[in-house]
């Protein structure tokens, strides 16, 4: 599992574009994609929520999850954020060197 695609929602879109940028600058993601407003229903503290959310999905090494689950968890404004990462089983080689190229030091 060298790759990783990580997904999380966001309350709005200036801190879905924050949380992004900050993962990219930082070198922890070579790719995020914010994308548009979507409604979440879901369990919260015993009773059914209904709330607007933006989801993000982050292109990166397995082996800067914990480090990009940290990222995650101190920029984010949710008590308990969404972070679920799923390995990339197959992909075009040349997509997943860039992935590996961009997620190192320069």
């Amino acid at each position: 599992m060298p790759h990783v695609i990580v997904s999380t929602t966001l309350p709005d879109r200036e801190s879905a574009d924050d949380l992004a940028r900050s993962l990219v600058h930082a070198r922890l993601a070579a790719c995020v994609s914010v994308g548009a407003p979507v409604t979440s229903i879901y369990h919260w503290r015993g009773a059914i929520e209904t709330s607007i959310e933006v989801p993000v999905r982050i292109k990166t090494r397995a082996e800067l999850l914990d480090a990009l689950a940290a990222a995650i968890r101190a920029r984010h404004p949710y008590e308990l954020p969404e972070i679920l990462a799923v390995p990339v089983c197959d992909g075009s080689d040349e997509y997943l060197a860039w992935i590996d190229a961009e997620t190192r030091p320069p």
